[in-house]
């Protein structure tokens, strides 16, 4: 056996500057679990608070650096790809992250937030009881939010199905338990919770089976190297077609699209609402961001086999977020049908493959996080009100929200200019972007999903503005108050209200930053 000598070992090149925003915030992450087991109970809340907050917005500025670098000079670091595209999700995800986190931090006027003291008390039972006269409250939500936001960061640019693999986990995992941590309705939290790991659980064995089969296809686990092995000749097409198929499927069930949608409802309706805004922003960028990457580097080369099933997913997508839509009256289900419809108008722009489809994408995934984190926050201030005047858990259902207009012109006014960009209403950062998407579907030869993506957006419209018509035009109910609160969701709720404004009326800015995002093909 023959040892290299120390002349012939090469240490490895790393590309530090280009893993600076993960490693901050994966960083971040492993110093707030030492917080949690090594600082003083009184500060870990605060310290976690500004940790996370902290991490956030030095990962945004590590990206903003990189920006014009990599605009001009895309690399691959062997399993990890920085070019645009990679940045482009980064920094939206962070800027998701800074306001879920804000969202999540926050506490009401009478000192509850949305997540248990002790999620591991049984409900119902004496430990809870004694967690709650304590006033004893776990932190260890920051942590395991930057985590999933680590994951997330890594998702878009894994160059390898391995790391692809690994970062669906790390994103993953942590939002299973973070979905179980709900202060009230425990119960239907951890049934939320139990789904979303077990159908996660399919959505992962897809991935790998996927991989599996573009392994012996190809011989290699890097996207970029099966791509370059697509275009030869040896018989087991079957092969390549299923094994490109199956990673796709394991990437529609993380957007949620129909018919992998099944989960999305009920872990919504069931997590934390935080967390529902954090979980429905943040993983469709990654997500999306993740499928731009392998569907235009890899199964875009098998159009012709794969587009009329994507199609039709995409079509079956948008009816069911629609029409399932219409007949709910939880205001987080409804948000939920929204949801998978927006996956189903998305994938317009994913299969467009069109020149600059990747930025439409894109902004469409920045309009939509921002509404859908700032709708959630409001519904986290909207509670029930007991006989006695003590403020309750959170108000689900429709009617419950009559008269918000009323009641609190600022949180109602919100929530409406939220809508109104999920409707795509002209102004707003969510017209823009279906403007985008289905202009690039018609240049892509998609015209015709484009036409029953324009009928579901007008259906759409109308349980948004079902819930419009509650909030401003009828009596105020009974037993609904919104609180008054520490002032992050507030802070959060303004910031994502503005954002819909200034990209729906001044888009220019930041349309040119995305038209410049472009995929490092092999």
């Amino acid at each position: 056996m023959n040892l290299l000598s120390t002349a012939e070992m090469a240490a490895p090149t790393i590309g530090w500057a280009s893993l600076t925003p993960v490693l901050i915030v994966l960083g971040g992450a492993v110093i707030g679990v030492l917080v949690e087991a090594f600082a003083p109970q009184r500060l870990r809340r605060s310290i976690g608070i500004g940790l996370s907050l902290l991490t956030t917005l030095l990962a945004a500025a590590a990206i903003a650096l990189r920006w014009r670098d990599v605009v001009a000079a895309p690399s691959s670091l062997g399993e990890y790809i920085e070019d645009p595209l990679t940045l482009a999700s980064q920094f939206i995800l962070a800027c998701v992250g800074f306001l879920a986190l804000l969202v999540i931090a926050d506490r009401t006027q009478v000192g509850d937030g949305a997540f248990a003291g002790q999620p591991s008390d049984r409900p119902g039972s004496g430990d809870e009881e004694l967690t709650l006269r304590r006033g004893y409250q776990r932190s260890e939500v920051f942590p395991l939010v930057l985590f999933s936001l680590g994951g997330m960061m890594v998702f878009p640019a894994a160059d390898s199905l391995i790391t692809l693999f690994v970062a669906l986990e790390v994103m993953s995992l942590p939002l299973y338990i973070l979905t179980a941590t709900a202060r009230r309705r425990r119960q239907l939290s951890q049934e939320a919770a139990l789904k979303y790991f077990l159908l996660g659980a399919f959505a992962s064995a897809f991935l790998l089976m996927g991989s599996a089969l573009l392994f012996g296809y190809s011989g290699s686990l890097k996207i970029s190297e099966v791509a370059t092995a697509l275009p030869t000749t040896n018989g087991m097409d079957w092969l390549v077609v299923s094994g490109v198929f199956l990673v796709v499927v394991g990437l529609l069930f993380k957007i949620g699209a129909a018919p992998f949608h099944a989960w999305t409802p009920d872990v919504y309706t069931g997590a934390p609402t935080p967390i529902t805004g954090f979980m429905a922003a943040g993983v469709k960028v990654a997500a999306f961001g993740a499928l731009l990457r392998f569907y235009q580097t890899v199964a875009a080369q098998l159009e012709w086999d794969l587009i009329g099933v994507l199609a039709v997913v995409a079509l079956l997508t948008m009816v069911v977020g629609t029409f399932a839509g219409i007949v709910q009256d939880d205001v987080k289900r409804m948000l939920a049908y929204s949801s998978i419809a927006h996956a189903g108008f998305i994938l317009i722009g994913v299969l467009s493959v069109h020149k600059g489809s990747a930025g439409a994408v894109l902004f469409y995934v920045l309009a939509y996080g921002l509404a859908t984190v700032g709708a959630f926050a409001v519904a986290t201030l909207v509670r029930s009100r007991d006989a006695e005047g003590a403020t309750g858990g959170e108000v689900g259902t429709l009617e419950r929200w009559a008269g918000l207009g009323k009641r609190s012109p600022f949180v109602a006014g919100a929530m409406l200019l939220f809508l109104l960009s999920f409707a795509g209403i002209p102004l707003t950062a969510g017209f823009i972007g279906k403007f985008l998407v289905f202009a690039d579907g018609f240049a892509g030869g998609l015209g015709w999903l484009v036409v029953v993506a324009l009928v579901c957006s007008a259906v759409t419209a109308f349980y948004y503005f079902r819930l419009v018509r509650l909030m401003f035009f009828t009596e105020p109910a009974e037993r609904t108050v919104v609180v008054r609160s520490e002032g992050f969701t507030a802070v959060a709720v303004g910031v994502c209200a503005l954002g819909t404004i200034v990209l729906g009326v001044f888009p220019n800015p930041v349309l040119s930053l995305l038209n410049q995002v472009v995929i490092l093909l092999p």
